[in-house]
């Protein structure tokens, strides 16, 4: 079997799926047909959960489509409600289902009449959004539901907390080190005296969301997932809320002077005295983060001028792109995201920090992208790791879709100081060091395998001879690849099959690739 296809976002229905599991005693039921159940052993699998994931599949088959859903659905609601007790379960479709166009909401309604639990329909378009932004809706829906229901039952309690205090909203299952980001984020906050109200979803429980109204004001670490949800407040509740990624020096102190800005405008209004924390950025950047002191060691300004490109979500291709550019001095080539939607704050976030920018969720474009500017590193996704290993390119994965390698046991926060360590151990490692080259070079490291051909996107399947294949072993590993790419490009244009060594000189006098 070949993959056809590949996502950078997974359907709709798995990002209503993340935000369920992560919330204590949910119950999330699908419904759909065998083969779009995968989520349960995914999640299993990469979160290394002891305990069954909350999900169950509701299955479309031949008597579903003979006879109608509703029976069914109606029947695997209740007996979830009867078997686990949730405090809430919520139904959403498929693509696949949504094609039979069935009055879902309906079977919802006639279930809620009768369950003990609470039932909702992810209200989600699955023609129109994927996961990510799927995830952002149903999360929004969840809260809206619990806090318009204690309103109306006149039980919601708006009175802030004594001590400044947060909501942490956008943490949830599968997320790209969002447990280790969640921990470091706890640290800084009891480091600065601010208590945490609640983190939603992960962890959370639905009874409690009556309680996010009582915070300061709210944190988004990532733009993602949980930014609906801060709007929904901030409109509704008059919640301040911060949308910085803390991810970084630079940002990671402006991320506390926002934290600084609100504490002092609401310390007025109650008996919290007034904070100064540019005491404690100055330290920690100074002495707890080691990246600011290692940005300006001979080791990170031997990777001045190198050329990298970065592609990822949104929140983590900008923080990289100005990490490298703005604290390391590399230069970003190109940048870009598959977050579509969020293209305009993406391109404001990153101008002038890289050459070009690309937003395409097609990753046969960025594959091109990268065979055409050949960086010395990658910067991506577990999509972009591939590309680089079919150039030879290292590349440090930095954002989301990942394989099971990128769900450390050990800490491995991106954000606050512990992330800034981390991220620049990550892009220092990623380089071919010179030296490390050199050594292979002379030690013939390089030359245990065979030499292979290296394209993206190509029509013509190119040979090269024993002779061509000879004299392309005889040129220094360091330009090589290099040499190499650039005589398959001068072939593909002149429509030659077959490499030989005149092909090669003659790439030589056209392209000036090697001396």
């Amino acid at each position: 079997m070949k993959l056809a296809y590949w996502m950078y976002a997974g359907p709709a229905h798995i990002g209503t799926l993340r935000v369920a599991s992560s919330f204590k005693n949910v119950h999330a039921i699908m419904h759909a047909p065998l083969g779009d159940d995968y989520f349960n052993v995914m999640r299993s699998m990469l979160e290394r959960e002891r305990d069954f994931t909350a999900a169950t599949a509701s299955i479309v088959d031949r008597h579903v489509l003979a006879r109608g859903s509703q029976e069914r659905v109606v029947d695997n609601i209740l007996r979830k409600d009867k078997e686990e007790r949730p405090d809430l379960i919520i139904l959403t479709p498929t693509c696949t289902s949504s094609i039979l166009q069935e009055d879902l909401h309906n079977f919802v309604d006639r279930a809620s009449i009768i369950s003990d639990s609470n039932v909702i329909f992810a209200d989600v378009d699955h023609y129109q959004v994927n996961e990510i932004q799927a995830a952002d809706r149903t999360l929004e829906q969840v809260v809206r539901y619990y806090l318009d229901r204690c309103h109306r039952q006149e039980k919601l309690d708006q009175f802030l907390t004594d001590a400044p205090s947060v909501n942490i909203i956008g943490i949830f299952t599968l997320g790209f080190h969002n447990q280790h980001d969640c921990r470091e984020l706890r640290r800084l906050l009891r480091d600065l005296d601010i208590e945490i109200n609640q983190i939603i979803p992960e962890g959370g429980s639905v009874e409690d969301l009556k309680n996010l109204p009582k915070a300061w004001f709210n944190l988004i670490p990532y733009r993602e997932v949980g930014l609906m949800t801060a709007m929904y407040l901030n409109k509704e509740y008059g919640m301040p809320y911060i949308s910085t990624a803390p991810m970084g020096a630079v940002d990671m102190a402006e991320w506390i002077r926002q934290i600084h800005k609100n504490v002092n405008t609401l310390a007025r209004s109650s008996s919290s005295k007034r904070v100064d924390y540019e005491p404690y950025i100055d330290g920690q950047t100074r002495f707890v983060s080691q990246a600011a002191w290692f940005s300006k060691s001979i080791d990170c300004q031997n990777l001045t001028g190198k050329e990298t490109v970065v592609f990822g979500d949104a929140t983590h291709a900008a923080s990289i792109t100005k990490i490298l550019a703005r604290e390391m001095g590399i230069r970003v080539s190109c940048a870009g995201t598959y977050c579509k939607h969020d293209a305009e704050w993406f391109k404001e976030q990153i101008q002038g920090f890289c050459d070009e920018i690309l937003i395409t969720d097609d990753h046969a474009e960025v594959g091109d992208m990268i065979a055409h500017v050949e960086p010395s590193a990658i910067f991506g996704t577990q999509m972009e790791r591939h590309i680089g290993k079919r150039l030879d390119i290292p590349c440090g994965v930095i954002s989301a879709p990942v394989h099971i390698q990128n769900y450390p046991l050990g800490y491995r926060p991106f954000l606050g100081y512990e992330g800034t360590n981390q991220i620049a151990d990550l892009v220092y490692n990623s380089f071919a060091l010179g030296m490390e080259d050199h050594l292979l070079d002379i030690f013939g490291g390089h030359d245990t395998k065979e030499i292979i051909t290296k394209s993206l996107s190509t029509d013509i399947g190119l040979i090269w001879n024993p002779e061509s294949r000879l004299e392309l072993s005889k040129i220094p590993r360091f330009v090589r690849e290099k040499v190499e790419r650039n005589t398959e490009k001068f072939a593909r244009q002149k429509g030659i099959e077959t490499i030989t060594v005149e092909v090669m000189y003659a790439a030589k006098e056209e392209l000036n690739t090697y001396h």
